[in-house]
């Protein structure tokens, strides 16, 4: 009984919250709201247009040190395995790689946007 009310609850809440969000928001979108593209280009202009350089290699390296962060979600259930020395090691090796990635662009001035 227990469940065929959980089941019942949760698909009239399900129904309920559809409803509110498909009725309850505005119908009126602009025109930028319109847009297909959100990278600040002109939709309707040239598509062989110069692409700056500068722009991509921020946007790769914010990559690059993002998925740092998807390698080193695990680090907190790692004292949980038969030997953490070993993962930390490793998890200290990415950091250490990564680090020295970070100051190299950093001499080269990769991370300045305007020269």
């Amino acid at each position: 009984m227990n469940l065929i009310s959980t089941i019942i609850i949760t698909t009239a809440l399900s129904m309920i919250l559809a409803l509110v969000a498909f009725w309850l928001p505005q119908m009126t979108p602009d025109t930028e709201k319109l847009s297909p593209y959100e990278c600040g280009f002109d939709p309707l202009g040239s598509a062989r247009l110069p692409f700056s350089m500068r722009f991509f290699l921020v946007a790769i390296l914010f990559l690059l040190f993002d998925l740092e962060i998807a390698l080193l979600l695990p680090l907190p259930w790692a004292d949980q395995l038969y030997t953490p020395t070993l993962t930390f090691l490793w998890a200290t090796a990415i950091l250490t790689l990564l680090t020295l990635g970070l100051v190299y662009e950093w001499v080269q001035g990769g991370l300045e946007w305007a020269e």
